[in-house]
């Protein structure tokens, strides 16, 4: 399970929808653009309820484990949906590029940022 801190709230909700949660925020904030969702989680008071979340270039969202007993949150379809729209928000590659996804480029020099990676 995975507390997540958004807006001063915090909530709770399952390790894999709060990773998927995490990507998709990454994906909108590169190409600056915002989207609202609502997830399933556990609040403070252990009520189970859907949070709204809109999350966009500014979002600043933390995630971080906790022990929590009970079952674990999910929600396959949320799930496979916003690894559907992150994946759609995926940088693609030009058919000149290589596989590697290397420049082609023997220039050792060139600087390369952290999501240049990814």
């Amino acid at each position: 399970m995975r507390k997540i801190v958004y807006a001063g709230s915090t909530f709770y909700t399952g390790d894999a929808l709060a990773e998927a949660l995490l990507d998709y925020a990454r994906a909108l904030a590169r190409h600056g653009i915002a989207d609202t969702i609502f997830v399933p989680g556990r609040t403070m008071q252990g009520e189970t309820d859907e949070v709204e979340l809109l999350l966009g270039p500014a979002s600043q969202i933390v995630s971080e484990p906790v022990e929590l007993v009970g079952e674990e949150i999910d929600d396959d379809e949320l799930l496979s949906q916003l690894r559907t729209l992150t994946a759609q928000l995926a940088p693609h590659k030009s058919a000149a590029e290589p596989a590697d996804g290397s420049s082609g480029s023997d220039d050792e020099g060139e600087r390369r940022t952290f999501d240049d990676m990814l």
